[in-house]
């Protein structure tokens, strides 16, 4: 049988078993539309037990939202949890008073409560949105969901599938495990969860992406999980990355996809194997709960024998370029963790040693030699930058600890790591610091306003290591 593109894209979305996405697509709009966030139970596998989750619209992940370039937003989130909260638009440039940082930014949304988000959208990309609200307990309840943003002209695929990975503590009777907020948690590697989650189900060699041999597929890969990171490698394909965290990057070939906490990564991926083959779709860092699901190709004929023509490269957005010329030099200095070297912070402006830091106020680690608790009123940024300042901001991670730092309301160059040129100078909002690693991002602040900035392992940020630029 003779396929067209619009036929094949018709057929493939009714495949059986095909990971097809699990929530409605929402276009924007005049009027606004909302968002609730709730109580629900969602089974984790067809047939098995239900497990307890909070969520927005009563699904996990909550509802795609997808919008053009410079198409206006209209949310309000109405919040139906017995908690207090509130939404960040991560990676989206929305101005301050959206930016959704309780504190900071506004105040909480309170149970019962509503707030209107409402902003334009500068960038095209892969972005997502969840509470910035205890964090470190609501994401992992399952407060997320993805942002997408098109491109005027988006590259020629036949299939653009997103997938959001997260994972979930749960007991053997399939309920979350209430345990969060524990120090151990927050001066290690974070709170994992025992069950890895895509789109809201189980992960595992036994999730299929059905594929038709010769197809072209984007691929957008979206971090949601509180602390684990993912290393994921596809069998016998070799994807080529032409995005992170939204932005275009020069099209190359990555046998290997590392993903922090709140990092997304765009790929292509051009199935070429042969019809009725299977590729598991591994995870191969050293916590790994095993694969996250499998590519498996139809039986049916070819849908080309060579891959597509068409370019990969996307169109860059309009981020103003830092100049070296007019670099400002900036420094942060992490320190802590459970097995840190001591340390001298201030919390409220107070000098303390690092165990009593811990001891006394639930925290364990310090930017500049500060800890700050997640919901107090942050008066002293740890930057004080000037509206349109180029700066070169030095990372010190002298720390044993892995740290995704994210950047609200700016995109950063990653210049060099360790003092070496790294050779893409990509646009990130999202960096993975190794342990005891030095690295150097370069922005221009044209955003003005309290920015957050802060590690996305969430349990590290509700442990201190979160603070405040200030652009003005």
């Amino acid at each position: 049988m003779t396929f067209s593109r619009r036929d094949f894209i018709k057929s493939a979305a009714a495949m059986t078993g095909a990971l097809a996405l699990p929530w409605g697509s929402v276009r924007a709009a005049n009027e606004f539309r909302t968002l609730r966030a709730g109580l629900f139970d969602q089974a984790l596998r067809e047939g098995g037990p239900e497990t307890n989750f909070w969520g927005f619209d009563g699904s996990v992940p909550g509802p795609l939202l997808r919008y053009r370039k410079g198409e206006s937003v209209r949310l309000t989130i109405d919040n139906a949890l017995p908690v207090d909260t509130a939404v960040h638009w991560h990676g989206v440039r929305v101005p301050s008073a959206m930016d959704g940082v309780p504190h900071v930014t506004q105040a909480p949304i309170a149970p019962g409560g509503r707030f209107d988000y409402e902003f334009v959208v500068p960038d095209s990309g892969t972005f997502w949105y969840h509470p910035h609200q205890m964090s470190f307990e609501q994401v992992p309840r399952g407060l997320y969901g993805a942002f997408i943003v098109e491109e005027d002209r988006p590259v020629e695929v036949d299939r653009d599938i997103v997938w959001i990975l997260s994972d979930v503590k749960i007991d053997a009777t399939g309920r979350q495990v209430e345990d969060f907020g524990r120090i151990l948690d927050f001066a290690n590697d974070g709170r994992l969860g025992n069950r890895v989650l895509l789109d809201g189900r189980l992960a595992g060699e036994a999730r299929a992406l059905e594929v038709r041999s010769g197809e072209r597929i984007r691929l957008r890969l979206i971090n949601a999980a509180s602390a684990r990171i993912f290393d994921l490698a596809v069998a016998g394909h070799t994807p080529r990355v032409i995005a992170y965290d939204g932005q275009a990057v020069a099209p190359h070939e990555a046998s290997s996809l590392v993903l922090g906490p709140g990092m997304r990564t765009d790929l292509i991926l051009d199935c070429m194997a042969p019809p009725g083959s299977r590729h598991p779709i591994a995870d191969r860092h050293r916590r790994s709960l095993g694969p996250i699901a499998s590519l498996v190709y139809s039986d049916e004929a070819p849908l080309r024998h060579t891959p597509l023509g068409a370019p990969i490269e996307l169109e860059p957005n309009a981020l103003p370029e830092p100049d070296p010329a007019s670099w400002h030099d900036h420094y942060i200095m992490f320190q802590g963790g459970m097995r840190g070297e001591p340390v001298i912070g201030a919390v409220d402006g107070k000098p303390l040693r690092s165990h009593e830091i811990m001891e006394s106020h639930g925290l364990a680690w310090t930017m500049n030699y500060t800890a700050e608790h997640e919901h107090a009123l942050m008066h002293v940024p740890l930057l004080q930058l000037g509206v349109g300042e180029h700066v070169l901001l030095h990372m010190v991670n002298d720390t044993d600890y892995v740290h995704p730092m994210h950047l609200h309301g700016h995109f950063f160059r990653v210049v060099a790591i360790d003092g070496r040129r790294t050779p893409l100078q990509e646009w990130r909002d999202t960096v993975l610091m190794a342990p005891r690693q030095t690295m150097e991002v370069a922005f221009v602040a044209d955003n003005p306003g309290d920015w957050m900035f802060h590690c996305h392992i969430l349990d590290h940020a509700a442990g201190g290591m979160m603070g405040t630029i200030r652009v003005a």
